[in-house]
């Protein structure tokens, strides 16, 4: 079935996938999916948000076991991060009929929308606004780089945008759900072993940067007359490693938009954003505080003058106290003790608080062991700045952004209305987070259930988010399967996995199913 998506959304000049979330190749992904589920006889649903749903019996009357993934991409990503996993599920179905196996419970495939992020900048938008995530008015606010509204795409599909939002009628109709998907990582590779389960999925978040300086002219602005806002991107990009390597944690600054973009002018905004993940909250936050200082620091960056820096930032800090709980050991050898680690974070900037021990392994291999996503955690700053509620002050867990308002982390009173501020006179920077995503450790008794149904395969953390850890921190019972990835390359067109690999993922993923619907 991989063969017949070969075509869609594939870049002739790279080998590369470009399916946005609502673009013509996605909607003929789904379009797909609906012939799928037609050929084998299955009820499809698309529930508000635009979730697809294919149910081989009813689940109204007792909830069902789904498996499934999606089949939007990154930009220029791989054939393997999603569609396999969508793939797979219909023909673990199909498996299980050539058993004659009749289930005790209903088995749907699942594709949700907008996993990647790649368009509006959210990840797994269909399964946020399906749990209560995810705020309808902000997601319909979105605005890809075209400065197309998510209300005016769902529009332009023939969907009324008006119906997005929490949907609990379809989310208890699943009373489990294992995604399978292409390991991110080589850690099957070094085990050789072709299938694994997940054991749990680092906190990660996604956060913007708006650099503002003033655009001139290339040739007659002096250097010392220059407000560059691409010093300030260098600074960023350079700090980001460098910070991720002190807080063990990863970083990347993938994306970038220059205003006017021109050869020959120097640019009077950049907006950069920055993905950071790690084994543990503590360590994602202290990274991302870690670059505002740097953004903060006096050192000369060729601009004309200082700048003050504005960002509305999340809970982050407290009274420098590390509360009792189970943590994310990095060195992947077992829990930390009670008290190492945070189950709610409450730290004190500029020195920060929870230091990790061991290193980070950030490819996912061996068994992490953790523990709970924060529920929330508490902030405040320097100087008795406190965070006020705003576009990107929530970082409650849910990933959701509320509207409005700014945090001032100049280090004096509260954050002033919008998204930050501007200095008379100097360079700006606006920091707005856009998505987080805490913790999620996968329950214990269904990932065991799931490991030894699959043939006792071994059992995995990943610092990769997918909508199995959406859905598990609402509560939905969720495991995953993995299919191992001989190079360990994924979101790029290297990204591979072997056919007989991806055939053992499906007789694992039927087996799992089997033992499920029992």
């Amino acid at each position: 079935m991989l063969d017949a998506l070969a075509h869609v959304g594939r870049d002739p000049a790279t080998g590369g996938y470009v399916r946005d979330a609502w673009s013509d190749a996605d909607l003929e992904l789904r379009g797909w999916f609906a012939g799928e589920s037609a050929r084998r006889g299955l009820d499809l649903n698309e529930d508000r948000n635009g979730n697809l749903w294919a149910w081989w019996g009813d689940p109204s009357g007792e909830p069902g076991v789904v498996a499934g993934s999606h089949l939007d991409s990154v930009r220029q990503g791989g054939a393997y991060d999603g569609p396999l996993g969508v793939v797979s599920a219909f023909a673990a179905l199909d498996l299980l009929r050539e058993r004659g196996f009749r289930p005790g419970r209903p088995i749907g495939v699942a594709c949700f929308t907008d996993e990647e992020g790649a368009r509006f900048g959210v990840p797994c938008v269909g399964s946020r606004l399906l749990t209560g995530v995810l705020a309808p008015e902000r997601a319909l606010g979105l605005t890809d780089d075209r400065g197309d509204t998510l209300a005016d795409v769902l529009i332009r599909a023939g969907r009324d945008p008006r119906g997005l939002g929490p949907d609990p009628e379809t989310l208890a109709t699943v009373g489990a759900f294992v995604e399978l998907h292409v390991e991110q990582g080589r850690a099957l590779a070094a085990l050789d072993r072709p299938v694994g389960a997940g054991l749990s999925i680092w906190p990660h978040g996604r956060w913007r940067f708006d650099l503002r300086g003033r655009a001139d002219h290339a040739g007659t602005t002096r250097l010392t007359d220059r407000d560059d806002p691409m010093l300030l991107l260098a600074r960023l990009v350079l700090s980001a490693r460098s910070a991720a390597a002190r807080h063990e944690a990863l970083a990347t600054v993938g994306k970038v938009l220059v205003t006017p973009n021109n050869a020959n002018a120097i640019p009077g905004h950049v907006a950069a954003w920055l993905d950071a993940r790690g084994p543990t909250e503590e360590s994602v936050r202290a990274l991302v505080r870690d670059l505002y200082d740097q953004l903060t620091d006096d050192t000369p960056t060729g601009t004309s003058s200082g700048g003050r820096i504005e960002g509305p930032w999340g809970e982050i800090a407290g009274e420098g106290e590390i509360r009792p709980g189970r943590g994310v050991n990095p060195s992947g050898s077992g829990g930390f003790s009670e008290g190492s680690a945070s189950s709610r974070a409450n730290m004190t900037f500029p020195e920060g608080g929870g230091g990790l021990s061991g290193g980070a392994d950030p490819s996912g291999n061996g068994g992490f062991r953790g523990g709970s996503a924060s529920p929330r955690a508490s902030a405040s700053f320097p100087g008795g700045g406190e965070v006020s509620t705003g576009e990107g002050a929530n970082l409650s867990g849910a990933g959701e952004v509320s509207a409005g308002g700014g945090a001032n982390l100049s280090g004096g009173g509260e954050g002033s209305p919008g998204r930050g501020g501007s200095s008379s006179g100097g360079r700006v920077v606006e920091v707005r987070e856009e998505s987080w995503t805490p913790l999620v450790e996968f329950e214990r008794g269904l990932r065991e259930r799931v490991a030894r149904a699959a043939g006792e395969v071994p059992v995995l953390a990943t610092g990769a988010g997918h909508d199995a850890g959406i859905l598990a921190a609402a509560g939905v019972p969720a495991a995953m399967l993995f299919v191992r990835n001989p190079t360990g390359v994924s979101h790029s067109p290297e990204e591979h996995a072997e056919e007989a690999d991806c055939r053992a993922g499906v007789i694992a993923l039927a087996d799992v199913l089997e033992e499920l619907c029992r």
